[in-house]
This record gives C-alpha cells, structure tokens and sequence, in this order.
C-alpha cells in the first residue's frame, strides 16, 4: 500500500471512530480485523490523545522550570506557577500486537525487571560480592533501627517509611511486586523503604566513604576467619564504588549505569547485606532531612512529609512539603512527575491532588503500623 493509499485508510478508519458515540471506549473491532486495520484504529484514537498529553506534559515541565527558577531567586511560589488541570486519559482501543513482529517487548512493553535472584548472580559475577544476608528479618529490623538512631531519625519517621512502603509486613528482601502469587517485579525497588537500584549506585558514588569506613570500623572488631571475609568484602565494595564512578555524578547517568549493565544490576545487591543494606537506605532518607534543611526548611519532618520526599525525590517532595494547604486541594500530583513516572504510579493516578495523596500516605501509614512487621520494627527501637 503506497503512503496515499494509507493515508486514505487511516482517514476512512478514523472518520468511522469519529463517528461512533460517545466515545473510543465503546468501539468494538471486529475479532477477525487483520493487523493493519486494528493498527489503525489505534493510530486513530491514539495519535489525537498523544498530541494533548505530549502538550499537557510540556506545559508541565515548563511551570516546573518556572518554580525552579523563582526559588533560586527566592521569589514567592503562586497558584498559577502549577498546571491546573489534570493529565488526558487515553480511552481507545490498545494496540494490537503485530503477528509478524520477532521475539521481545513490543511498541510499548516494558523489558522484564530483574528480580532479586538477577541482583545476586550479577553481583557475584562482575564484583565477587555475596552479601552477608540475617539469619532472620528481625536481625535485619535490629540492625536498621541502630543505624537509623545513631543517624538521628526518629522511631516515628523510619517505622511510617516502612509501613508505607511494605503495608507494614515487609521483609529486607521485599521488592516491588513479588508475592507468593505473582514472580514479577514492578520495579526494581527492594527494602523498608523501597530503595531503586538507582540509589544503590548513587549511594556507592556519593556515599562510598562511608561505607568503607564503617566496613573497616567492624573489620577492626573481628578476628579470624570473620575477619578474612570481612576483608574480602570491603575489596568487593571498593570494586563496585570504583564502577559507580565510571559515570558522571548525574542521576540519569546512574539510572542508565543501574538499569542496563550487568555491574548495574549487581550493584543493587548491597541492600541484602546485613552491613550495608541498613546504611545504605537509613542514608537516603538522611539524605531527605538534610535537603530540606539546606533549603531553609528547618522544621521536623513528619513521616509523611519524609515518605513524600522519599517517594518522589528530595526537590520533588518538598515542593510539595512546603505547599500552602490551600494550594494543596487544587494542585494535581502531575505537577510533580515526569511522564512515565506518573502513568506508572497508581497512588498518583488514584490521588489526583496533592492533598489527597499526602491523605493518602498519612492514612495507609497509621492502618499499616498496627501491623505485625510494624510493631516489630518499632520494639527494635
């Protein structure tokens, strides 16, 4: 078929959708359309759609852009600096798989996500790093609640992060997704507070010193064979930190370096590790108490003000820390996600504004504390 030919059919298909009431999500193809025809019926509803949300989501970007600037000069944030309305919701038909198309994800299928078995094997093989995994979950809970105190977060803080983001039962080796019922990940995020396999690196990068010193202070402790591994571990660790460097000390380049190599993806194993995964996540809501003081905000931050900030990003979060309330029932969420990010976050979605998901997180924190796992971490304290 020649591109006019094409662009005939596609117009036909289109002025028929066009004229079905009241909308895409009532036309029904035919089971026996071939491909071509059911590609574009979705050309046709899907392409209108992508055009308003790809301006939706620039005007989204701009007014971030605008805040940021109005901050850096420290001028005052107004209603109109946020996009008001909500994102478009696409209500056409999905795309159709292509028969004829070869193995792999499709247009629009995400690749799998590695799951905790591809951290360790990874792990091993680019680093010859085994973490040191608890004899227990309450072991890994006791060794949290240390750290997080000698840091200076409180009982409150650290078990409303571990109830928001486990619903209050979960274990070091949670991760986004996996259940009994389902082997596939949602995301690469594993722990009490969900940390991304992006953080792991950052964390290696930005924080390795830490980590090594706090390593060796435990090494100095030890004797024999304990200390032997010790040892082996810190050389393993001082490898990984080495290929954290090999980017830039951007986020985008640590998500590339996280997401798609093998070093990447092993790196995330140091969360496992009785040693390491403690620090490593009570230093990123560290890291979130210590952004908001930088930027001038010196009050405590209650949990959900830290889970915000943890969920989101630091800038992100206390944009929204530092809303007036009265802002705060008119301003959607999608004012604080990129594109992706939102379409594939349903407390977002479900929320809508940013008063109703700071509701959100307060509610599901006080329902998942009374939990066993909950409870179980608060004792540790």
């Amino acid at each position: 078929m020649n591109s006019l030919a094409r662009t005939a059919f596609v117009s036909a298909i289109a002025a028929l959708l066009f004229g079905c009431a009241p909308g895409y999500s009532q036309i029904s193809i035919g089971a026996g359309a071939d491909y071509p025809s059911r590609l574009a019926a979705w050309h046709a509803a899907h392409d209108p759609y992508e055009q308003t949300a790809e301006a939706y989501w620039e005007d989204v970007a701009a007014k971030r852009r605008v805040r940021n600037a109005k901050r850096r000069t420290h001028e005052r944030i107004a209603l109109d600096d946020y996009v008001l309305d909500h994102p478009p919701v696409y209500d056409g038909p999905p795309r159709p798989l292509d028969p004829n198309a070869p193995p792999g994800p499709q247009p629009g299928e995400r690749a799998p996500i590695p799951l905790i078995a591809d951290f360790l094997r990874n792990a091993q093989m680019q680093f010859g790093f085994v973490p040191d995994l608890p004899r227990n979950d309450l072991a890994f809970k006791r060794a949290y609640a240390r750290v997080a105190q000698a840091a200076g977060l409180t009982r409150d803080q650290i078990v409303g992060v571990y109830a928001f983001e486990t619903g209050g039962n979960g274990t070091y080796d949670t991760q986004a997704g996996v259940s009994p019922k389902r082997a596939t990940a949602i995301s690469p995020a594993v722990g009490y507070n969900q940390l991304l396999s992006t953080n792991s690196v950052s964390m290696l990068a930005e924080h390795g010193g830490l980590i090594l010193a706090s390593l060796r202070q435990k090494e100095k402790s030890l004797t024999g064979e304990p200390k032997r591994a010790m040892a082996r571990k810190i050389e393993a660790v001082k490898r990984m930190i080495a290929y954290a460097h090999s980017v830039p000390q951007r986020w985008s380049d640590y998500d590339k370096l996280a997401k798609n190599t093998a070093g990447g993806i092993g790196t995330h194993a140091i969360v496992l590790d009785m040693d390491i995964g403690p620090l490593v996540q009570v230093q990123k809501l560290l890291n979130s108490v210590h952004f908001a003081r930088m930027k001038g905000y010196d009050l405590p931050l209650r949990a959900p003000e830290l889970e915000l900030m943890n969920l989101t990003g630091d800038s992100t979060g206390l944009d929204m820390v530092t809303m007036p309330a009265d802002f705060r029932a008119r301003v959607p969420t999608a004012n604080f996600f990129q594109r992706n990010g939102y379409e594939r976050n349903p407390v977002a979605r479900r929320t809508g504004t940013v008063a109703n998901l700071f509701a959100d997180i307060d509610g599901k924190m006080q329902r998942a504390s009374q939990s066993p796992g909950a409870k179980e971490l608060a004792a540790a304290f």
